[in-house]
């Protein structure tokens, strides 16, 4: 059975800013055909158009990733247009309000779960009967440091993410024999334009507890997601690679 090859179909979710985008248009450039999912339409198309320009070869899906209907047309109009996904790569996420105990009421872990855990296993359950079919594929989940990091406020955002570790390492044995592997890239922090302008003892004191002095780049995050797609990294899975700089969590 042959490993996935650069030149099939590449399904971001999330894509219409940030992470995704910047994974979107890493793995259209190394000749992936990219499905572009986000919520919206505009933000998708913006991504497409920001491939294009490069000459790569794109379309916009939106779609609710944590809807079971949605994500089931949505992969059955990328099979139609662009042909099966050999590579899902589920970025999406929801709102990330700092909310500490006393205020944390179960809906809102639940939210955090829809994106990190329900969204994650539809794409899965959608996808894998075509990766099997074409023998191989690659499900690659964007996680978070904070898992190990910790921060107050953040423990629903955390216990989904740590879900999603288990969810990562239990499909990697049950996929392995089909050549689907199963990995998980957990960024440290890494600025966004959401994030605005850091103060600058905002950085001082947080490189004083990672390696490299600089903050990260979406670029790090879709240079890792882009290896893990590749045919040489068909022997890694089951794995949880941080990419934070080195980054000292005591």
């Amino acid at each position: 059975m042959r490993e996935p090859v650069q030149g099939g179909v590449a399904l971001v979710t999330g894509a219409g800013g940030g992470l995704g985008r910047a994974i979107a248009q890493r793995l259209a450039r190394d000749g992936w055909a990219v499905a572009v999912n986000d919520l919206r339409s505009e933000p998708a198309e913006e991504t497409v158009s920001a491939i294009r320009a490069g000459g790569g070869r794109a379309a916009a899906f939106p779609a609710d990733v944590t809807d079971s209907d949605a994500v089931e047309a949505m992969v059955g109009a990328i099979g139609a247009e662009l042909g099966p996904v050999l590579v899902s790569v589920a970025n999406a996420s929801g709102p990330q309000p700092v909310v500490g105990l006393d205020e944390l009421a179960w809906d809102q872990v639940l939210t955090h779960l829809e994106f990190f855990v329900k969204s994650p296993l539809l794409l899965a359950k959608a996808v894998v009967p075509g990766m099997r079919a074409a023998g191989g594929g690659r499900l690659i989940h964007i996680g978070s440091d904070l898992f190990d990091r910790a921060d107050p406020g953040w423990s629903g955002y955390m216990a989904a993410k740590g879900a999603l570790v288990g969810l990562t390492r239990g499909w990697a044995t049950e996929l392995g024999r089909d050549k689907i592997t199963v990995n998980l890239v957990a960024p440290g922090w890494i600025p966004v334009e959401r994030h605005g302008t850091l103060a600058d003892e905002v950085a001082d004191g947080w490189f004083a507890r990672q390696d490299v002095q600089r903050w990260g780049a979406p670029a790090d995050i879709a240079n890792t997601v882009a290896f893990l797609a590749s045919a040489e990294a068909g022997f890694i899975t089951g794995q949880r690679v941080n990419v934070n700089g080195g980054f000292h969590y005591l």
